[in-house]
């Protein structure tokens, strides 16, 4: 069975606006590596549909972009997506497919289809995941920056804390610190 890694940019105040991060190439080549070490992606709908507004046209050379995004589109075009939505039925995005049913028993048995792991990158699915105890390591990339509004790292709550082991934690030239957390158990 495969593992399911929460990997996203965090900022020092909990805040996980994709905008608000250092988009530099040392940023997407971080997440190159976790995309590429994944056997899927899993995103909810929010997610997913601001990924497939934008990634796809960068894969075909539609939109300009530098070498670094570039890659990452293309391997992203590749990797199987999975997608949790209760109100769209249809995802066209090559390799795409809906997580259908009950979500719990949906991912995991993704989990058990997927050796390589799943790697999930929507800060809502995370929280109802984590709620669950689905989640078995967290790859954040927490960014120098104190931004002052949300959306925040599961704000909606949690039943209660988890403990977790530190694995790894990888300072970046560009000031963010690349962090690996694997579940306590």
């Amino acid at each position: 069975m495969g593992l399911l890694t929460f990997g996203i940019n965090v900022a020092l105040d909990g805040c996980v606006d994709h905008r608000e991060g250092i988009a530099d190439d040392e940023t997407h080549a971080f997440f190159t590596r976790l995309m590429d070490e994944a056997g899927a992606m899993l995103w909810g709908r929010v997610t997913y549909e601001m990924m497939e507004g934008y990634w796809p046209a960068v894969a075909r050379g539609d939109e300009e972009a530098p070498p670094a995004l570039r890659e990452w589109a293309v391997k992203l075009e590749a990797k199987p997506k999975y997608v949790v939505s209760s109100t769209r039925r249809d995802f066209p995005w090559t390799g795409s497919h809906r997580v259908a049913g009950d979500l719990r028993t949906g991912v995991q048995e993704l989990k058990e289809a997927t050796p390589a792991g799943v790697l999930l990158g929507s800060v809502g699915l995370a929280a109802e995941l984590e709620r669950w105890d689905l989640i078995d390591e967290y790859r954040f990339l927490v960014h120098p920056r104190i931004v002052g509004h949300g959306p925040t790292l599961y704000e909606s709550g949690l039943p209660g804390a988890r403990r977790l082991e530190l694995v790894s934690a990888e300072p970046l030239r560009n000031g963010a610190i690349a962090v690996h957390y694997r579940r306590a158990r």
